[in-house]
């Protein structure tokens, strides 16, 4: 390994300070000291650390380390300088709430390996709802890191786990820590709750130039740190790359120079709204271009809303049926155009179009997206991940798709963590950024903050959602995803059908999801024809993307309900996602200001999952509501002044 002269005068002055150095253990606390990061220096110089939450176990005491050329770091390291800072700030956000809050304490540890003299920085944050870590390693040359920490859970807790067959579109499982087996995997987001002291999720931020992180189960309570090398390839990917191309990416990524590790990130709160409000994973990341997004979330090309999207509620794909060809792709085309009527009526904002965009002339595009803007319609064009990795090439394409007046791109088929297919993300975001493009990722891992620095990320997938056609049921994971894989960001679920791909779920359950679910850009798997004419649509009409403020109220539980009261200026709505099992719930409205409101009320008529009863009534913050909810069922409300 390469030291320059600073480096070397560095570790000098480790090895003289000695037995001193690595003695001390360094604490980090949340500004309202509740949760604390310690720092431990172990017998033989090894790094491990632990999280607490009101002076109780939230991660026990777990190695803290990261590999570099095959050599641990964190074992035989010496503790040095403590330098401490605090963060401050508030900035404009969009989906959970409209105002992030950055509050946290700071600092940096600079460390030694003795036996490599190699010096680095361990960087710890620590805010009232979270605690993180990341590692900071100086050098020249092409460098191999690889991971080497770990997170040991409390005796006693419960996770949720998704595995990693399906990259990030599997389900959810809920385990007793004790019944993990040894080397089970899981895609971050995992969530955890507590012995006796709240919930907790492990998750990363600020992941670029570095592959992902997964999750592997010890079998003994623990999860290791694992990169996107590691994890076997994803059905997902094998299928569509084959295994050969598997093979190459499960090689360790170079990196050349300084190696910035993501933060691995421990969300922690007394109830799932802690979680669920935590502004810990956008905080970070490194804030947006101010040359690229002058008015940062707020620049106006930057439209969240909602979208239309032919794919899952017909009518047929004209482009695929059996007949003659320019009459098909017409017929297409006629539909799309269609779509966007319909979206118009709807007052929505956008709308999705599939790789049929291909087949049509310059001049259908110019009329379809003349014709779209007319109404309001921003148009999104599909494309493949593959065909985005010559750079000259996709400088080019988005270039054309500016010019002809495109809102934004859904870009599909990445499967995969390794250190290439991250870098291609933000080579996307990038080059989107500077031709004004939005940008919905399909076929992704889950979001680790990027829409912070790149706010022209709108929303993303990595979320098993309704294209998952053979999904025996949806109630149980309907109510199990707001507090998992939606805590890491927005999630493109492509939410609210009427249809039988709704299974076990009600149509009051499919209207609820699209306030209870967080995308600035909510792309709806039903036919417009099928929202204009379903008996709530005044008040689907009504539902935004975006919110100012939002609670999880009382009766929540993971795979069991999911209730959420969320607010747009001065209205609230109110959504209900009922788990597999029929219940009562009493619904304060004590979040309301004081006065009136009229209520709009939407709930399941009956025992017909098809069927909707509306109701109108005058309502004040001093009220409950008894919602009597049938298993898989839902409630939606609109408070209005």
């Amino acid at each position: 390994m390469m030291l320059g002269a600073v480096a070397r005068a560095m570790t000098s002055a480790f090895l003289l300070a000695g037995s001193a150095a690595h003695a001390a253990d360094v604490m980090v606390k949340s500004p309202n000291g509740a949760i604390r990061l310690a720092l431990v220096a172990q017998k033989a110089g090894r790094l491990a650390y632990r999280v607490t939450f009101k002076e109780r176990p939230v991660i026990e005491t777990s190695p803290l380390g990261i590999a570099v050329d095959g050599v641990d770091l964190g074992r035989g390291a010496m503790l040095g300088k403590v330098e401490r800072y605090k963060t401050d700030e508030k900035y404009a956000w969009r989906g959970v709430h409209s105002q992030a809050v950055d509050h946290g304490q700071g600092a940096r540890i600079s460390v030694v390996h003795a036996a490599s003299r190699t010096p680095f920085t361990v960087e710890v944050r620590v805010f009232d709802d979270a605690a993180a870590f990341r590692f900071v390693v100086p050098g020249n040359g092409r460098r191999v890191p690889d991971a080497a920490s770990s997170f040991r859970l409390p005796a006693g807790s419960t996770v949720w786990c998704a595995g990693a067959r399906d990259h990030y579109e599997g389900l959810y499982v809920r385990k007793q820590l004790k019944d993990v087996a040894a080397d089970e995997w899981a895609t971050p987001p995992l969530t955890i709750r507590l012995p006796g002291t709240g919930y907790a999720s492990i998750t990363e931020a600020a992941l670029r130039d570095y592959a992902g992180m997964m999750l592997q189960a010890d079998g003994k309570g623990a999860f290791h740190e694992r990169l996107g090398h590691a994890p076997p390839a994803s059905y997902p990917y094998t299928l569509r790359y084959g295994e050969e191309n598997a093979k190459r990416l499960s090689a360790p990524a170079a990196i050349s120079g300084t190696i910035t590790t993501p933060w691995r990130v421990v969300l922690v709160g007394s109830d799932l709204g802690g979680l669920v409000n935590s502004d810990a994973i956008h905080n970070l990341c490194p804030p947006h271009d101010p040359k690229l997004f002058p008015q940062g979330m707020n620049t106006p090309w930057l439209r969240p809303g909602r979208a239309v999207w032919r794919y899952l509620d017909g009518p047929p794909n004209e482009d695929q049926s059996g007949d003659g060809g320019e009459d098909r792709v017409q017929r297409g085309f006629t539909v799309i155009k269609e779509f966007s009527r319909m979206a118009g009526e709807l007052g929505f904002e956008h709308q999705i179009v599939e790789g049929q965009w291909r087949r049509w002339s310059e001049e259908q595009i110019r009329e379809l997206v003349q014709y779209s803007r007319e109404r309001g319609i921003g148009l999104w064009f599909w494309l493949h991940s593959r065909d985005q990795r010559d750079p000259e090439k996709r400088r080019e394409l988005f270039q054309r798709l500016h010019k002809l007046g495109v809102a934004g791109i859904k870009i599909d088929f990445f499967d995969h963590e390794a250190k290439e297919l991250i870098d291609l993300y933000e080579a996307v975001l990038k080059d989107a950024a500077e031709n004004q493009l939005l940008v919905n990722f399909h076929g992704a891992n889950k979001p680790t903050g990027e829409s912070r620095t790149w706010p022209n990320e709108m929303t993303r997938e990595g979320i098993r959602g309704l294209e998952h056609g053979r999904t025996p049921a949806w109630a149980e994971y309907n109510t199990t995803v707001p507090f998992t894989r939606f805590l890491a960001g927005p999630a493109d679920y492509t939410p609210m059908l009427f249809g039988e791909r709704r299974k076990d779920t009600t149509w009051a359950h499919q209207i609820a999801t699209v306030v209870v679910f967080t995308s600035p850009v909510m792309v709806y798997a039903a036919n417009p024809k099928s929202l204009l004419e379903n008996p709530a649509v005044e008040v689907i009409k009504s539902i935004p993307t975006i919110w100012d403020e939002t609670l999880v109220l009382p009766g929540s539980g993971i795979g069991e309900a999911a209730a959420f009261a969320r607010r747009r200026g001065d209205r609230w709505f109110l959504g209900v996602l009922n788990g597999p099992t029929g219940r009562t719930l009493k619904v304060d409205l004590s979040f309301l200001a004081k006065g009136s409101y009229r209520a709009t009320l939407v709930r399941d008529k009956g025992e017909a999952g098809a069927a909707l009863e509306i109701e109108e009534r005058e309502v004040a913050r001093k009220d409950i509501l008894e919602l009597p909810l049938r298993a898989g069922g839902g409630f939606v409300a609109r408070f209005s002044r």
